[in-house]
């Protein structure tokens, strides 16, 4: 979500620590702007755009969705596609639809609004994109990792190895000169074994939400060579089981590729207040006859390629995040009821029971006061995603 805030949070907060009152600053930008969000590649499945309102200055940032919109997406043979609301604020495309490489495609929105005098619903605003020609993108030549040596001299909080993950791709055709990734990444996350265990196995999905993207201008050949994807350290569980990633690949025209590097740009400065704000990175959606109607966010269109890795390999120093699950004993006292619930509230706190001995003296519950410890629920979905393939299913598929 840092790339969404960013565009939908258009003023940085200014909080200064220490007995002084916070200075809100008149900035002359509209305060409730329009966001929008969208993508469309050349794979076929339900393409997404997210339409919001930005978050007024001294507001806690969230997702501040915009529903009930009329959206639909048109391409240079006239031909249009509907998109359907499915959750607050997001709209998708049929299920089957794939764009073309070499068509234009142009984004429209009607934000609406409740006229109660008419007791009737009406367009309140009209947006529309630029036409974005949906560009060819090269493959993924290669998806790799290097184990890094962490360091505690470094910043890291105790010494161990992490893991930066690579990407190689050249386009000989010279075509493509403006480059967009992102990823998403899967691990699998098993709890110990206690006696009182719910759910042991999970899965957890995040999508990425950092900006990277980069041109070959400049360069004396169109290849691209050991771009950084992410970095794990080893202050997370993410290597601990089993771990995917699958990177996608996209072609961006010069415009989107300067609008990504300006807001790229943004998220890695410090926050200062004279740093440029998001609403000064220009998009390509606004609205007709409206030109002093500012809207943030992108119409992105483009052909994609994917990528994917898996990373089963030992690596020294992981976190371990089950550290601290065993809390407190209780022991039975002479004709008190003992619980044979799993969740109990004890002193005011609600308690796991990872272990119940019931069958020697003295009986005894042991607790824990965080649910993942018992339930991986807590943090990921027992449900195995469809991609995913074990171990020996990936040996498998690829013999």
């Amino acid at each position: 979500m840092k790339i969404f805030c960013c565009i939908s949070v258009f003023l940085t907060i200014v909080v200064i620590s220490g007995c002084v009152k916070q200075f809100v600053p008149e900035t002359g930008v509209d305060p409730d702007l329009i966001v929008v969000e969208g993508l469309i590649t050349d794979q076929p499945g339900a393409h997404t755009v997210k339409i919001s309102r930005s978050i007024p200055l001294g507001i806690e940032a969230d997702f501040n969705p915009v529903r009930g919109c009329h959206v639909w997406i048109t391409d240079d043979i006239g031909t249009r596609y509907q998109l359907t609301e499915s959750l607050n604020g997001t709209y998708l495309t049929n299920a089957d639809f794939s764009g073309i490489v070499g068509r234009k495609y142009t984004l429209y929105i009607e934000v609406m609004r409740y006229d109660k005098r008419f007791n009737r619903w009406i367009v309140d605003l009209v947006l529309q994109s630029s036409p974005v020609e949906m560009l060819a993108v090269p493959d993924i030549d290669s998806l790799y990792y290097e184990k890094v040596q962490i360091r505690e001299e470094n910043g890291f909080p105790f010494p161990g190895e992490g893991c930066q993950i690579f990407l190689n791709t050249a386009d000989p055709t010279e075509r493509c000169r403006y480059y967009r990734w992102d990823y998403t990444e899967t691990w699998k996350i098993v709890t110990p074994l206690y006696q009182r265990s719910i759910n042991r196995i999970c899965w957890i999905t995040n999508n990425s939400d950092d900006i990277n993207a980069k041109t070959v201008t400049g360069l004396n050949e169109n290849r691209i060579e050991r771009l950084k994807v992410k970095f794990i350290s080893n202050g997370s569980d993410r290597l601990s089981e089993r771990y995917r990633v699958q990177v996608n690949q996209y072609s961006v025209n010069e415009e989107e590729y300067n609008y990504w590097s300006d807001l790229e740009k943004i998220t890695e400065q410090s926050g200062n207040f004279y740093d440029r704000i998001p609403s000064s990175v220009s998009g390509n959606i606004h609205s007709p006859g409206n030109t002093d109607r500012q809207v943030l966010g992108y119409f992105s269109v483009s052909a994609k390629k994917s990528k994917v890795l898996y990373i089963d390999e030992l690596f020294k120093g992981l976190v371990d995040p089950y550290i601290h699950c065993v809390k407190d004993t209780i022991r039975k006292e002479p004709d008190a009821p003992f619980p044979p619930e799993s969740i109990i509230d004890y002193e005011g706190i609600l308690y796991w029971i990872i272990e119940l001995n019931t069958t020697s003296y003295p009986q005894y519950l042991i607790l824990t006061d965080d649910k993942g410890c018992v339930d991986c629920t807590a943090r990921g979905t027992i449900v195995k995603p469809d991609f995913w393939l074990e171990a020996w299913e990936n040996i498998k598929k690829n013999h």
